[in-house]
């Protein structure tokens, strides 16, 4: 089970929320009852009255949750630590109806990060969708751009929404494949 899986929530204040799969974004009221469907990367799928939506990690004390804190990045960390440091932010990034991050589903098709003169990083980002026409894209890329500016010294974050080569199956790792019955 994975963990908070089917814990019961209230809403305890007015939460913006995402619909799923349809990527709308509406108003969880307060009182509003459900429970946690995945609880992965520090956001949140939960189904109340009927739907599921994705409650993101900054509102999860909407949900009586602790909110996600920034990664730390050592001052004098190489520009090698820094790169794990933001792939490991964009493996905190997951479908909200998969259980798999985006970098093991292959959806990060590139991620190149440089440095200007003030040493401030700009990173771009070439990710992709499993289905071109998934509602849930814009919140996956806004969901990357927001968990990478949190990082340390991150001047500009560019997320772009590509469909060239398309998405395949074999673009997942082993453990994805594993995990999702692909094997």
């Amino acid at each position: 089970m994975r963990r908070n899986e089917n814990e019961p929530i209230v809403v305890n204040r007015d939460v913006k929320a995402v619909i799923i799969p349809a990527g709308i974004e509406v108003k969880l009221r307060t009182g509003s009852v459900g429970y946690i469907t995945q609880a992965l990367g520090g956001s949140f799928t939960v189904y109340v009255e009927g739907n599921l939506f994705r409650v993101a990690g900054a509102d999860a004390d909407a949900i009586g949750k602790d909110p996600v804190k920034a990664p730390e990045v050592p001052a004098d960390a190489t520009d090698e630590q820094f790169e794990e440091v933001v792939w490991g932010q964009i493996r905190t990034v997951f479908d909200p109806e998969i259980p798999v991050n985006i970098a093991d589903l292959g959806l990060v098709y590139s991620c190149n990060i440089s440095r200007d003169d003030a040493g401030q990083r700009h990173i771009k980002i070439e990710m992709t969708l499993t289905a071109p026409g998934c509602g849930m894209g814009e919140v996956l890329v806004a969901d990357v751009k927001d968990k990478l500016e949190t990082v340390a010294t991150v001047k500009t974050v560019d997320v772009e929404l590509v469909f060239d080569p398309p998405w395949s199956a074999d673009r997942m790792s082993e453990a994805a494949r594993l995990q999702t019955g692909m094997m």
